[in-house]
């Protein structure tokens, strides 16, 4: 693998990796010497994984052994790995994967799978890695009561020094509720997940937050937040583009003084659409356009049923397209509200569109007042925003999980990590690189998307990212025109029955 200590690239793909050290239990390198062994040489692949959805980062090393270490260190599960990942040209420390014992934090070994003998005297086996606090979460439980900012409340979950004891920092989004909670002697990041479910982003209209680990550190926010700062747009950490490495751009090249490595490290290797949009059948039934929310106050004993409509709140919270070409306003649902039925709306203003049909989904939420001497809700805040709040988390978090996901192979580069938003430019499929609007890109699947996923892959001979990315809206607005009623003959006459004769 490669060890150079490059400020420039040779190609895209390059990176500087200064070692891969294993330590034993006793914090030697067992009968290979003292302060661990490189075991650099032996790692056929190197494999990190991060995403939103994932408390914790974990990895795996590809082993291909003739010192037979697994015996003579011996690897038994609670060995320390430590090295520094980095790519050519990198000066920001926060954009190094540092795993070394002076400056970073070290990942701990916790298992040894897929053990075989490939040859005579030689062993090809995968050895498992987590951070420390992943650890830390097995080992420790959470059992206190908690009050205050919901953001406050993980900061002390974090830095506990009796249960999780992060070293690391932890990026976070404050919380505009406050609320009393009470950990029945959990693991710590179930009780984060618990405050995550209830948290209020301060200067948004979304409901729950997401916790997660990277390489370079602990992250609570929003997914509104992710999509940008305030009313102030999040740029593109990176644009990727879809073309063949070898051809580069002229233009690119003259104006911006690019060379061919940087448009290489911008050039996808392959991609393909996990989701084109949502499965509109599950979406319905998940809730995601329509959810009726049952609230059962278990102090006055009382029902309260709200009905969530998502594109009468769609345009209430900020989604990935924040912004066109020009800098404007440019929020498009991933489904028109025209009608999809003959049935009337309430108001009788037309047919009905997939959001008027609350009882697609329908659930019954318990809250209750004065749990802790206090007259609110589940959410810290009044009672009766429960039901509201719970159609809001229900469908956001379903528009992210169904929504429009892209997964694409890329050159590695170590500053990026989930969270962070990309520009892919897709082109349209169009002969002349063209749509018949004259557009040269796609106006519905390229533009922004969140990282929710990367998979660092290192071999000996490169380094790659795989992605996955997800957006829950479209860069424009679906085509069509705006219709009233569903574009259908109605069949108006009764359902007719007929007996069916026995022969």
């Amino acid at each position: 693998m490669g060890s150079q200590h490059r400020d420039s690239y040779d190609f895209a793909g390059d990176y500087n990796l200064n070692g891969i050290i294993l330590q034993a239990h006793d914090g030697t390198g067992g009968r290979f010497g003292e302060g661990g062994v490189d075991i650099m040489p032996m790692v056929q692949e190197l494999n990190i994984y991060e995403a939103i959805t994932q408390t914790a980062v974990y990895g795996t090393l590809v082993i291909v052994d003739s010192t037979n270490l697994i015996a003579n260190l011996p690897i038994q599960g609670t060995e320390r790995l430590f090295f520094k990942l980095s790519t050519p040209g990198t000066s920001k420390v926060e954009h190094i994967v540092d795993a070394s014992e002076e400056t970073g934090h070290p990942f701990y070994v916790y298992k040894v799978s897929n053990k075989q003998q490939a040859k005579q005297g030689t062993l090809v086996y995968t050895i498992h890695f987590a951070s420390r606090e992943f650890m830390r979460n097995i080992r420790t439980k959470v059992s206190q009561a908690y009050s205050g900012n919901l953001s406050s409340m993980v900061q002390q979950i974090m830095a506990d020094r009796q249960g999780l004891d992060s070293r690391k920092t932890l990026y976070f989004e404050e919380t505009k509720n406050q609320d009393k909670i009470v950990m029945p002697n959990i693991p710590p990041f179930k009780a984060i997940s618990l405050v995550a479910k209830r948290a209020l982003p301060k200067y948004g209209q979304g409901v729950g937050y997401y916790f997660y680990e990277t390489t370079k550190g602990f992250y609570f926010q929003s997914w509104e937040n992710m999509c940008a700062n305030g009313t102030q747009t999040r740029d593109p950490i990176e644009t990727y583009y879809y073309q063949p490495r070898n051809i580069t751009d002229p233009a690119l090249e003259r104006e911006k003084g690019e060379t061919k490595v940087t448009q290489d490290l911008r050039s996808v290797e392959t991609y393909k659409f996990v989701n084109n949009f949502h499965d509109t059948a599950a979406a319905q039934a998940l809730g995601t356009y329509g959810h009726r929310v049952i609230s059962y106050n278990l102090y006055n004993k009382s029902f309260t049923p709200v009905d969530y409509n998502y594109h009468k709140e769609f345009n209430k919270t900020v989604h990935v397209d924040y912004t066109d070409d020009a800098g404007l306003t440019g929020i498009s649902p991933q489904v028109r509200d025209n009608p999809v039925d003959f049935d009337v709306k309430l108001d009788g203003s037309g047919n009905k569109g997939v959001s008027d049909y609350p009882e697609s989904m329908v659930s019954l939420s318990s809250t209750t007042q004065f749990l802790h001497d206090e007259p609110t809700g589940g959410y810290g805040t009044d009672v009766q925003d429960d039901g509201r709040f719970e159609g809001i988390r229900n469908s956001q978090r379903m528009q992210i999980t169904a929504g429009t996901t892209i997964e694409m192979t890329v050159p590695g580069q170590t500053q990026i990590q989930p969270g962070e938003i990309i520009h892919f430019e897709l082109r349209p499929v169009e002969t002349e690189g063209e749509t018949p609007e004259k557009k040269p890109y796609d106006p519905q699947y390229s533009g922004r998307y969140i990282i929710t996923k990367v998979r660092h892959r290192l071999t000996k001979q490169d380094y790659k990212m795989v992605f996955e990315c997800k957006k829950d809206s479209v860069r424009e607005s679906i085509p069509g025109r705006r219709i009233r009623d569903f574009p259908g003959i109605a069949n108006n006459e009764s359902t007719k029955f007929s007996k069916l004769n026995k022969t």
